[in-house]
């Protein structure tokens, strides 16, 4: 039984731990994605049939925000 609480112990501390790794690296903007803002104005955007009705089909620009 007292297995148990040493797993339980260390599986607490390595959560822990990476809890605390994971908070600095978004503090120091390891996440910030800085490349996709400049490209996204090179792709195309896509048209998207709306079927409202079968005798007039219009293509909208669909936006990808």
């Amino acid at each position: 039984m007292s297995v148990i609480y040493i797993l339980l112990a260390i599986s607490l501390v390595v959560a822990i731990i990476f809890f605390v790794a994971f908070i600095v690296s978004v503090k120091q903007g390891q996440y910030e994605d800085s490349y996709t803002p400049s490209v996204r104005m090179l792709f195309e955007d896509e048209l998207v049939k709306t079927g409202n009705n079968e005798k007039s089909e219009e293509l909208r620009v669909k936006s990808k925000e």
